[in-house]
């Protein structure tokens, strides 16, 4: 669907709407596509191509909000949809928060192209993809007797989403997705180890097709013949590939809706510390080519960069306007963007060199943290180290604690932000962890 059409669609949305009865509305459109190739044992396993537009659209009537969707996109079936939105919001409960954004808080068109669509993928050739998957698996297919299978894939994905509201704001937002990924399970004496490994791009041309799956088969035939530890206290070192997974309830407790619901250890916290000054990063929404870059949020919002925590100290929840309104907080944004964290000097092989005793951490498997407290467990595997060597694969561990204690115990940052992730965190060095057999 061209901008053309996504527009006549907008104008007819917003103009019907309110002769309906609505007193504010926004919409948006989305234009998606999906491509997805799996090869196991030489063949292709899965072929799936998706190409499908959606319409959303939040109505206010009588200071009563709800929500609707549709795939339904002709003008006589759009109209009757939002007839009967319109109609079945009349009878929920009014809300007196709820009304579009402030229209100095919206996005005023003049930023610069953020390059984070790649219109070339939608144009290259099924077989092209398919070659791309069978040589991954090629790469590994029959090298090692202790192989059990071998999935190999290739992913792409284009969007585009036209806003618009009432108030009058209007923008369009792009992005693709490229990657290349290979999925191993072997035998070993005491179980069947399996890992991954892949590589994204926004860009088709810039995506690292080679190697993937030999490293994906390094990294599970190192966690063949895992031993348990005893339990005590231990450096844990977070390999970036996971550091995201541990700090994930962190930034959960920063949303605004866990804000009010009292479901956040950080409610209250703004301006003291929240974790060791080693911890500092910010929500970066203007990197060109950043895999969460935009110049807007879905509410029109204006990007702007924010400090997050900074050397320990929180300064920024993620806010949007109805929650900013319940909350009396300034709206920043209700969704992250690029996560941007301050690194350290060393990278991790120099970091498990300074490790008398202690785990580094590969993986998570299961477990919980309680959002309104902060108290959590988390079964986790990954290689047991000791006098600045590693030494052989665990798993069965638990690890448990706090987070508002847990985060003053980090001690180091790497030198290596994960960078295939809205959440470029490096991998992180923490003393004193309580670990347990399970």
């Amino acid at each position: 669907m061209d901008t053309n059409e996504k527009n006549k669609i907008a104008d007819l949305v917003i103009k019907h709407a309110l002769k309906c009865g609505a007193d504010q509305v926004a919409m948006a459109i989305n234009d998606n596509s999906t491509r997805r190739i799996e090869i196991r044992e030489q063949k292709i396993d899965r072929l799936q191509e998706s190409i499908g537009n959606s319409l959303s659209v939040d109505l206010y009537v009588n200071k009563k909000f709800s929500s609707h969707s549709t795939n339904l996109l002709k003008e006589k079936e759009i109209m009757k949809f939002i007839e009967e939105a319109v109609e079945a919001t009349k009878y929920l409960a009014e809300d007196e928060f709820r009304y579009l954004p402030e229209k100095e808080l919206y996005y005023q068109g003049k930023g610069e192209d953020l390059k984070t669509l790649d219109p070339a993928i939608t144009t290259i050739d099924s077989k092209t993809k398919i070659d791309l998957a069978r040589a991954v698996e090629s790469e590994i297919f029959g090298s090692d007797e202790r192989i059990i299978s071998i999935t190999s894939t290739y992913f792409d994905n284009v969007s585009k989403v036209l806003l618009a509201d009432s108030n009058g704001f209007r923008g369009e937002s792009d992005s693709s997705t490229a990657a290349l990924a290979a999925e191993v399970s072997v035998k070993g004496e005491t179980g069947r180890p399996a890992d991954y490994w892949a590589e994204y791009s926004i860009f088709f041309d810039k995506l690292i097709k080679t190697g993937i799956g030999k490293k994906a088969l390094q990294r599970t035939l190192r966690k063949l013949n895992p031993r348990k530890i005893e339990s005590g206290k231990y450096k844990l070192l977070v390999d970036n590939t996971v550091s995201g997974n541990l700090i994930s309830p962190f930034i959960s407790a920063l949303f605004g809706t866990n804000l009010y619901q009292k479901n956040s250890f950080l409610d209250g916290m703004t301006d003291k510390r929240v974790a060791s000054d080693l911890l500092s990063f910010s929500d970066d929404p203007l990197i060109v080519s950043g895999f969460g870059s935009r110049c807007f949020d879905m509410e029109g919002l204006n990007a702007i960069k924010r400090p997050i925590v900074e050397d320990g100290v929180l300064r920024n929840y993620f806010i949007n306007t109805y929650y900013g309104r319940k909350l009396k907080l300034q709206p920043t944004s209700g969704s992250t963007s690029n996560l941007i964290y301050k690194t350290g000097s060393r990278n991790p092989d120099e970091l498990i060199k300074t490790i008398d005793k202690g785990i580094l951490v590969t993986g998570f498997n299961g477990g919980n943290c309680n959002g309104a407290t902060g108290d959590f467990s988390y079964g986790i595997e990954g290689f047991f180290i000791k006098n600045g060597e590693v030494v052989h694969p665990v798993n069965e561990m638990n690890i448990t604690g706090n987070m508002k204690e847990f985060w003053n115990t980090l001690i180091e940052t790497g030198n290596d932000p994960y960078p295939y992730s809205t959440n470029q965190i490096p991998s992180l060095l923490f003393e004193n962890a309580d670990v347990s057999g399970i």
